[in-house]
């Protein structure tokens, strides 16, 4: 809808209600027409869907309390007359012929102010004169509140062990500080927003949010997976084959005794409780994967006893179900 609508629509009339008229009388009056001008109640008539338009038309602007002042304000300050664009002939009021007596202007044959709808460097335009009236920022038809400020973004990059832990970080956003609180466990790529720390918004609105994306620099010995941490650990074949107890390092500096189990083999993961990531009253586990060592050199009496040992074990084809699992 255009600002030459509000001009030449009577809203009121269209409702059939008083210019006085309560919000639940616009109400009333607009569901009953609605309803009776309904495009299902009218199939094929044209005219009463034009109607019905018209009517939602009328409804949109009464029921919203900041339209319907502006619209009044405006017709108020028309006289109530009707508008037509080129303001000529037929006893009515102009557009130019109202604005060139409300300020004087004489521009052009007959001394009228004449306003275009063109680009820059135009004029200003019916609806960008209108709208600055009324402090619309959109034309009329689109009311424009209070309005919240914007988001603002930021980025900050944390060492692995700050992240698990949580931290208060200082950014500097807008030209001012911001003091952030990272929470543990935050993972690498992750975005953290924070209420209200955006610009400042209109009068009676809110404040917008600081959007913060956090990285995270890769640990030489820890990953994070969800609350709990991974760590790779290698043991000897010996250790493996025969069963060990290996000390395994933990986040906070120290070690804990994991029970590497006879016969494991590589891959297998072991799960230490309550050695991970601390997230409220929450904490993970400390999952170890074990990582068999092959000697890359062996002296003469290891090469022996690894010989000894293939003796011993030649009856065990340890690529048996490979195979049978390949030809299914």
């Amino acid at each position: 809808m255009t600002g030459q609508d509000w001009l030449e629509k009577d809203f009121y009339a269209v409702l059939g209600v008083p210019k006085d008229a309560d919000a639940t009388t616009i109400k009333k009056a607009y569901r009953k027409l609605a309803r009776s001008m309904h495009p299902d109640h009218n199939p094929g008539d044209a005219s009463a869907e034009a109607k019905f338009k018209e009517i939602g038309e009328a409804y949109a602007v009464l029921s919203d309390t900041e339209q319907r002042q502006q619209y009044d304000q405006l017709r108020a300050m028309a006289g109530g007359a009707r508008f037509t664009a080129g303001g000529r002939g037929g006893g009515t009021a102009g557009f130019e012929d109202l604005f060139g007596g409300m300020f004087g202007g004489a521009n052009g044959p007959g001394g009228r102010v004449r306003y275009t709808t063109s680009g820059s460097g135009a004029p200003a335009g019916f609806e960008d004169l209108l709208g600055g009236l009324f402090n619309q920022g959109g034309g009329f038809g689109g009311a424009r509140g209070p309005q919240p400020g914007a988001d603002l973004v930021a980025e900050v990059t944390l060492p692995f062990r700050q992240a698990t832990e949580g931290s208060t970080v200082s950014l500097t956003v807008d030209g001012k500080t911001v003091n952030a609180r990272i929470p543990p466990g935050v993972r690498d790529g992750q975005k953290i927003r924070l209420r209200g720390k955006g610009r400042t918004g209109d009068v009676g609105a809110p404040a917008g949010d600081l959007v913060i994306t956090v990285h995270v620099t890769p640990h030489p010995v820890f990953s994070a997976d969800g609350p709990h941490l991974r760590i790779t650990v290698p043991v000897a074949f010996d250790e493996a084959a025969l069963g060990a107890t290996v000390e395994v390092p933990t986040l906070d500096g120290g070690t804990v005794k994991v029970r590497v189990p006879e016969g494991t083999p590589s891959g297998r993961v072991l799960r230490v409780k309550g050695k991970g990531i601390t997230t409220g009253s929450t904490t993970g586990d400390l999952l170890v994967t074990v990582q068999v060592v092959v000697p890359q050199r062996l002296s003469a009496a290891a090469r022996e006893a690894v010989q000894a040992f293939g003796i011993a074990t030649s009856g065990e084809d340890v690529r048996a179900d490979l195979i049978q699992s390949a030809r299914k």
